[in-house]
């Protein structure tokens, strides 16, 4: 009986009739990758391990339990794990800064760079192209990194206030100034800006689930 991740993993493979080729390309790696794995010179992750175990119709349970030869994996899975946690939290605040910048950016460029009807033109490409465009994009990036788990729906309404605040900030605020009367924010932004990211987070959700299969 093999106790070994890799002697697992390629006996797997070899039931199943699959060639290292086909894997390869289901796991999004290179061949001599599957190679390396099958013959213990490096370690799969534990993502490209749950997709082994679909795709070759084999339990979690059979692929990582085993003896002591097991026991430098189980090794090198904390060490990754704690390294995707790291990586993971880091790319949660890039996304946040990320827009935040674009969004301040764009600010100051309204107050301080434009006048007149360019003020105008440049608060409307803002609202209606630079934010939403930027808006799905993170959203996507959300959706398919799965960043907040289920709390990232949540962040549809983080998105729906910047977006209120970005026109209420920028267009109304400039009348507010120019007729000298204060305006109340236009909520219904909100509703824009949280239908915008929805939409990016359920296109990034799907596109995190979809796996090709190798069963033909």
């Amino acid at each position: 009986m093999e106790h070994d991740i890799g002697s697992k993993i390629k006996a797997a493979r070899v039931e199943k009739k699959f060639t290292q080729e086909q894997v390869a390309e289901v796991l999004g790696v290179s061949r001599q990758t599957i190679s390396n794995w099958e013959n213990g010179k490096s370690y799969p992750d534990i993502i490209s391990v749950i997709k082994m175990s679909e795709c070759y119709g084999v339990s979690l349970d059979y692929l990582l339990k085993g003896e002591e030869k097991m026991s430098a994996y189980y090794d090198f899975l904390e060490e990754s794990t704690n390294v995707v946690k790291s990586t993971g939290n880091r790319n949660k605040i890039i996304i946040i800064l990320s827009y935040l910048l674009i969004w301040s950016l764009a600010m100051i460029v309204f107050w301080f760079f434009t006048s007149g009807s360019d003020a105008m033109g440049y608060s409307l490409m803002f609202l209606w192209i630079v934010l939403p465009v930027t808006t799905f994009v993170e959203s996507v990036l959300i959706g398919k990194n799965d960043f907040f788990g289920k709390g990232k729906w949540g962040s549809t309404l983080f998105f729906g206030l910047m977006y209120m605040l970005a026109e209420y900030g920028t267009f109304k605020m400039a009348n507010n100034i120019a007729f000298n009367k204060l305006n109340a924010p236009d909520f219904g932004m909100i509703v824009a800006g949280v239908i915008i990211s929805a939409i990016g987070i359920l296109l990034g959700s799907l596109w995190k689930k979809k796996i090709p299969s190798l069963r033909r």
